[in-house]
């Protein structure tokens, strides 16, 4: 018994101790300010429209349309700087309450192409393409 064990233990130490040598690598890069720069734009564009469908009037169109208001925000995090670049001008270009129909369109059409490609669930109506 003791010495199977101590087989198992030689065993397991060897290939331990043969990669032990082996260097590891890393990989480093200077970031610029304007990389540096975007992400936080990223990060602000993204807290605006969060903070716009976390209105009241917003998340009332949004349920007209048969969106969750929670969905459209989890819709949002997940979209990449520059969608969401986009959709932060939007917001920013519409007058008080004139615009929200084509950002609420805009919103609908993102989460049905979404849903179509099968990342999200969130329209009864639609069949997942995969």
């Amino acid at each position: 018994m003791m010495k199977t064990i101590k087989r198992l233990i030689a065993t397991a130490l060897i290939p331990c101790m043969a990669f032990a040598g082996v260097p590891l690598t890393a990989q480093a890069a200077m970031v610029s300010t304007e990389q540096a720069m975007v992400t936080a734009a990223g990060d602000a564009d993204r807290d605006h429209v969060s903070a716009f469908f976390t209105r009241a009037d917003v998340q009332t169109a949004l349920q007209a349309q048969g969106v969750n208001a929670n969905d459209a925000i989890e819709r949002v995090k997940a979209m990449s700087d520059v969608e969401v670049a986009q959709l932060a001008d939007r917001v920013d270009q519409a007058p008080a309450g004139a615009g929200v129909v084509g950002v609420l369109f805009t919103v609908f059409l993102v989460l049905l192409v979404t849903d179509i490609l099968g990342l999200t669930a969130v329209f009864p109506f639609t069949r997942s393409i995969r």
